[in-house]
């Protein structure tokens, strides 16, 4: 039986050992983890990160040859394949602060790999880590290997958190790196035949190790450059009085653009682009590439701009100031389906309003008030860190946000709502109850486009969306505050 060992039991990892386990029932995959609340959560009947799907998967699988454990020397010793999940933040101090990817997790992973190891081994990048990763790890093996002989492969992965279960059953492709030695092609191989078990053929994709580190990077800088470009197009929209979904549609029409990632919204979130495009930066900075550097760092003001151009209006358009009034705000994580709130617009949004001292109320079905009040507490990138090295909630912000039960309570006595991630529900509610227990002028800020600004009209409300039409009333009244 083959064996693979998974180092990293978060929002990649998890998922994806649970389905190879799934398609290959021939190969015994362990998911190990340092946090031991972590891996409970992944033996309980309610598993740590909620993905649709995902705990029918794990359910199916778990005690049969998929395990959890916090036995990470043990587990890694015994592998033959060791996938390497852990955590590459933006470095917050020393050389690259704020742009480089910050490898102290992958390199202590490494060391500890060579510590234990005592067979041969195929090790993969599953985190996404800058080009040239793999030769600052090959080094460590190789330089620590008493004669263990180590094959480095980079598998990126290339998962939309929400449909992550059915990206994984059925990919737009699988990417492998390796060395362009024979040690190397034998190990991609060896790790493209685990793949083939489900994944066609011609989906598995073969390449040298670097441009498969650089792939993933590039794939999402492409992604978040679209959105920063219908987002670029949505200030135009609310300018000139089109219709940014109208453009958008026109546009996505093109068989040379397609629609995919072309919906206007209050900005990107998420673990991967942000910090994935600064790497970028860092990386093209550090080759002399200054024009490309400025080139990629812009797609990130873009997006910081539309969250400060969604937090200027909704200040100005509620008479230049929200002190003391109360804000419900729906939704918190960074996309619907998925609880993960990690580089989450609202995060941003909530900020730039509770510095205007508005009293927030949030709602969101899968994220929880402590979690609400980390994110709030929190520095940049702290949360790429552990969560023991990450800030405990702040206590200073409980007079000013409180998480509700349902969008109604969140609703309830408020002068506005915010819509800041796209729950099917909120496209449900039952608009006419919430307008009649609000403040009056009462107020929706759509950062997501879920509702129909007209039908909010007639029931009485004052309406911005991202890129529509503005309503008569935020004609009048100046776009920043």
């Amino acid at each position: 039986m083959v064996k693979i060992c998974c180092i990293g039991a978060g929002y990649v990892g998890g998922p994806t050992m649970a389905v190879i386990a799934l398609k290959c029932p021939a190969i015994e995959v362990v998911v190990v983890d340092i946090s031991q609340p972590r891996i409970a959560g992944w033996n309980s009947e309610r598993l740590p990160i909620y993905e649709p799907g995902l705990d029918d998967v794990v359910r199916q699988c778990r005690g049969r040859n998929l395990f959890f454990s916090t036995e990470v020397h043990r587990h890694v010793g015994d592998a033959d394949i060791v996938f390497v999940s852990v955590n590459t933040p933006t470095k917050t101090c020393g050389l690259g602060a704020g742009k480089a990817a910050d490898l102290t997790y992958w390199e202590s992973a490494a060391r500890m790999i060579a510590d234990v190891s005592r067979s041969d081994k195929i090790v993969v990048e599953k985190s996404t880590v800058p080009v040239k990763t793999a030769e600052a790890i090959e080094k460590i093996l190789v330089h620590n290997s008493r004669g263990v002989r180590y094959q480095i492969l980079s598998n990126p992965e290339f998962l939309a958190e929400g449909t992550a279960v059915k990206d994984l059953f059925a990919p737009d492709r699988v990417l492998i790196g390796g060395r362009e030695t024979p040690e190397g092609r034998a190990a991609v191989a060896k790790l493209r035949d685990v793949y083939a078990q489900w994944v066609p053929p011609d989906r598995i994709i073969t390449t040298n190790l670097w441009s498969a580190e650089l792939s993933k990077l590039a794939a999402n800088a492409f992604l978040a450059q679209r959105i920063s470009s219908v987002n670029a197009i949505s200030a135009l929209c609310e300018s000139t009085g089109a219709d940014v979904t109208e453009v958008a549609h026109s546009v996505g029409r093109d068989a040379r653009i397609g629609p995919r990632f072309l919906s206007a919204s209050v900005g990107f979130g998420g673990s991967c682009f942000q910090k994935d495009i600064l790497n970028l930066v860092y990386i093209c900075e550090c080759y002399g590439l200054p024009e490309v550097a400025a080139y990629w760092r812009e797609v990130i003001r873009i997006n910081d701009h539309q969250k400060s151009r969604f937090v200027n209006r909704v200040v100005s358009s509620m008479f230049n100031t929200v002190a003391g009034k109360k804000i419900a705000v729906l939704g918190f994580a960074f996309k619907k389906d998925t609880g993960d709130t990690r580089e989450t617009p609202a995060i941003d949004v909530c900020n730039g309003l509770l510095g205007d001292k508005a009293v927030i109320s949030i709602y969101d079905p899968q994220v929880t008030g402590e979690q609400v009040s980390r994110d709030l507490a929190m520095n940049k990138f702290d949360w790429d860190h552990p969560r023991h090295l990450q800030p405990l909630s702040a206590t200073d912000l409980a007079k000013q946000v409180a998480v509700a039960p349902d969008a109604y309570e969140a609703a309830r006595d408020a002068h506005a709502v915010c819509i800041l991630t796209e729950w099917d529900e909120f496209r449900t509610l039952d608009y006419k109850r919430m307008f009649d227990a609000m403040h009056k002028p009462a107020f929706i800020f759509d950062g997501r486009n879920v509702v129909d600004p007209a039908k909010l009209r007639e029931i009485g409300f004052v309406v911005y969306a991202i890129g529509k039409p503005l309503d008569d009333w935020l004609k009048d009244m100046p776009a920043v505050a």
